[in-house]
């Protein structure tokens, strides 16, 4: 059972960028929004990422970096953060997934985990 004192949630939307991707070259690229939502009980500094990028043909690329989109926030209990980025796939279908890591105010580190979700041009799936 995971510690309610470190409650992240993370929810996710995407979208696809026709105007970025190149459907003849294989190039498909897609936006995505993230909040992440404390809803444990102390503050905790997002510290890295991690992401797993897996492509319609099964191809897995794997992410690792400080923050998110070059900022390392502090998210106050009952508070969110909210950025959007991007990726770029060379299939018209795929998955992200990962795990944030996290400092509670009172010292734990912790792992927000970011459940699957699909990357997707529209029509692409029945």
């Amino acid at each position: 059972m995971s510690d309610p004192r470190y409650q992240i949630d993370v929810s996710v939307v995407t979208r696809f960028l026709a105007e970025q991707s190149q459907p003849e070259q294989n190039r498909f690229a897609f936006a995505y929004t993230i909040t992440i939502q404390n809803n444990g009980q102390m503050p905790a500094t997002l510290l890295s990422r991690h992401w797993v990028i897996t492509d319609g043909d099964g191809h897995v690329e794997e992410v690792r970096g400080a923050g998110v989109v070059g900022e390392q926030p502090l998210i106050e209990v009952g508070k969110s953060h909210t950025y959007s980025s991007g990726t770029v796939m060379t299939s018209r279908v795929g998955t992200m997934q990962g795990s944030y890591q996290m400092l509670a105010k009172d010292g734990k580190r912790f792992d927000a985990i970011i459940a699957p979700f699909r990357l997707a041009v529209p029509g692409a799936l029945h």
